[in-house]
């Protein structure tokens, strides 16, 4: 079957002349047209009609679906699949995706730019090109620039390609062949490729490994375990007292939470039960009254306790009339700060609990103080 041509090539020893001949062989409308220089030449794509390179609008659509994938499935994650409330802020909390959400942007524009360019505008796996079996390639790689008339179609008309190029300012011509057919690579090329991947990375990957075992501290492949930091719940010859975990800055408030700055029962007083009567607070509080109050005061609150007569101390009898007439403020006050012989119970209790308990004290005096009315 014989070869085909692939174009025909005109050498110039500019690339101003280049650039000047390009408008008049496309004029020509002859084939498709190509230049080959040693460097970028500033025009030469103007002089050719090439449109601009759609890799930057592939990469920018792939960065915007990157963008919007990693979004949904963070939202999906956090807010619908597996809602955990994290550090009082909302599930679907955009701001601390944004990491997650550049990284995949950079992966998609990234593998976009790269197989793009590769497999849809070098139209790879094409191992070979035309060009490279030529005798002018020698020169375009080193001083000489080329215009070449590519075939647009079966054939290409040699004799007006040359013409055009000649009338241009072309100083030496060549007709470059290509084969009609392009055998497949062999089988023994694709294997001695592959071996040949696979021990490059043999390679990379032993000697990458050996290289940390050997410099492991070699800047800048310092481990995180070496570097100077304070463990948990060990000590420290940076503070004086010699701890290596601190104690909250004085004065500091946790997020959502006021500091108890009431000293005595008088000044707790004023305070107000914020919690509403409802039975699921009556229930809470009677759970939290069996569970720490019942075992001193009694399941009735009338300082009966279920102790022994060694407990030796003496529980308030919550029924008697000085306490039905006190505040909620003096009882909630009793719960945080303990009197007597009856501890604190604010590290036990939630403030929700401790008010319930108020309430549950409430319902306990008035069971047993019932009044006319609650008899109609």
């Amino acid at each position: 079957m014989g070869e085909r041509v692939f174009a025909v090539l005109g050498l110039f020893d500019s690339a101003q002349a280049l650039v000047k001949a390009t408008p008049t062989v496309r004029a020509g409308r002859i084939g498709r047209l190509e230049a080959y220089t040693p460097y970028p030449v500033h025009g030469i794509d103007e002089a050719l009609g090439l449109r601009r390179s759609p890799l930057a609008g592939m990469v920018l659509v792939a960065g915007f679906l990157g963008a919007a994938t990693a979004l949904f499935f963070q939202w999906w994650m956090s807010a619908v699949d597996y809602p955990i409330p994290t550090g009082g802020k909302a599930l679907f909390s955009w701001q601390a995706f944004v990491p997650i959400m550049f990284e995949v942007t950079v992966l998609l524009a990234t593998f976009t730019a790269g197989l793009g360019m590769l497999l849809l505008l070098n139209r790879l796996p094409f191992f070979g090109h035309p060009m490279l079996s030529s005798e002018a390639i020698a020169s375009v790689t080193r001083d000489k620039f080329a215009l070449a008339v590519e075939a647009d179609g079966p054939a290409l008309d040699v004799e007006a390609a040359k013409a055009v190029l000649l009338a241009a300012g072309a100083e030496t011509l060549e007709v470059v062949h290509q084969p009609l057919s392009e055998a497949p690579p062999s089988y023994r090329f694709v294997v001695r490729t592959g071996l040949a991947i696979l021990v490059s990375c043999l390679v990379a990957g032993i000697g990458m490994y050996w290289a940390v075992k050997l410099f492991p501290v070699l800047p800048p492949m310092v481990h995180m375990q070496e570097q100077v930091k304070l463990v948990p719940q060990k000590s420290s010859a940076f503070f004086k007292d010699g701890h290596g975990m601190r104690l909250p800055v004085e004065g500091t408030v946790a997020r959502g939470y006021m500091p108890y700055s009431f000293s005595d029962q008088e000044e707790a007083a004023v305070l107000v039960n914020p919690l509403p009567r409802t039975r699921e607070i009556l229930q809470q509080g009677r759970e939290s009254w069996n569970h720490h109050c019942t075992v001193c005061h009694g399941a009735l609150g009338n300082g009966l306790a279920t102790l022994t007569a060694a407990y030796g101390a003496k529980p308030a009898n919550l029924q008697a009339r000085s306490f039905r007439e006190y505040p909620d403020g003096k009882i909630y006050h009793v719960i945080m700060a303990g009197k007597n012989a009856m501890p604190s119970y604010a590290a036990e209790l939630t403030e929700e609990e401790r008010w319930g308990v108020v309430h549950y004290v409430r319902v306990l005096q008035r069971a047993q103080n019932a009044r006319d009315e609650d008899l109609e």
